[in-house]
């Protein structure tokens, strides 16, 4: 290639042979904004090495009060705790997944064919998906009083328009054909709906809600913290008169907890999507 085909190719894609001055330019100021407003950001919260190294300090202190982990004179009151946690998350992922099944319907562009109604509810749907469980927990702590009933009303919030924007993927990703040949064989849409998409969503619908309750099982122990019941009251007053053996005991016992549910939601799971 000879040095007029090279000028001629530089004229026609100059970003094939590197970055222009006026690109080179931008992209510097943009890194300097950048380590500006980052040197910034850490000035604002006060992050110092000095500060950093207290805490990290501090944090060492507390692991060392937590060796050997102890259940305490109170092991009955971490157990009743524990098993309500794990009640709440079931419960609360339970009735979100059966109100977001028609939810889930209505959102889904193949059976709701009105755009308008469609589009109200998935913006609702998104509303909702904006708000933790912690705020809805506080909320009800309000509403309800102190105890699970506001953990289990909170979970359920959170959880039921993120699953009904999940079921409505799901619902307008099903298959086409089996819809169609129950409509052949004579059948309302009603029918088309039950026997020809909800068999082929509904072990995804399932699995989903199996995910969602070990995941429930771990902010359950959050909610305990703000009066909403479960282990995170526990948690929460051992911390308090600084007990941290009985708050280790109380973590591995999180831990081992959530591990067990993990496990067999995740066998449940492989079996419902037929995964084996």
């Amino acid at each position: 290639m000879t040095t007029a085909e090279i000028a001629a190719w530089r004229a026609r894609m100059p970003a094939a042979f590197g970055s222009s001055g006026r690109t080179r330019a931008l992209r510097i100021a943009g890194w300097l904004a950048f380590a500006l407003w980052l040197g910034w950001a850490l000035q604002h919260f006060g992050f110092t090495p000095q500060r950093l190294w207290n805490g990290l300090s501090g944090l060492a202190t507390i692991l060392r009060l937590m060796v050997p982990p102890s259940p305490g004179e109170l092991w009955v009151d971490i157990l009743q705790g524990l098993a309500e946690s794990v009640a709440m998350a079931f419960l609360g992922t339970f009735v979100a997944a059966v109100i977001a099944v028609p939810l889930g319907f209505l959102g889904a562009g193949n059976v709701m064919t009105n755009l308008l109604f469609r589009f109200s509810l998935r913006r609702v749907f998104d509303g909702f998906r904006g708000i933790d469980q912690l705020i809805w927990a506080l909320a009800f702590v309000r509403a309800v009083g102190l105890g699970p009933l506001a953990g289990v009303l909170a979970i359920a919030t959170a959880d039921i328009a993120v699953l009904a924007k999940l079921n409505a993927e799901a619902i307008e990703n099903a298959e086409r054909r089996q819809q169609e040949g129950v409509t052949a064989a004579g059948g309302s849409r009603l029918a088309r709906l039950r026997f020809g998409v909800l068999p082929q969503v509904l072990p995804v619908m399932l699995a989903q809600a199996l995910y969602f309750f070990e995941s429930n099982t771990r902010s359950a122990a959050i909610l305990g913290v703000v009066g909403a019941g479960g282990i995170g009251l526990q948690i929460s007053e051992r911390i308090r008169v600084r007990h941290w053996d009985e708050v280790a005991f109380i973590i591995l016992l999180m831990v081992v907890t959530v591990a067990a549910i993990d496990f067999l939601s995740a066998r449940l799971r492989r079996r419902l999507t037929g995964g084996g």
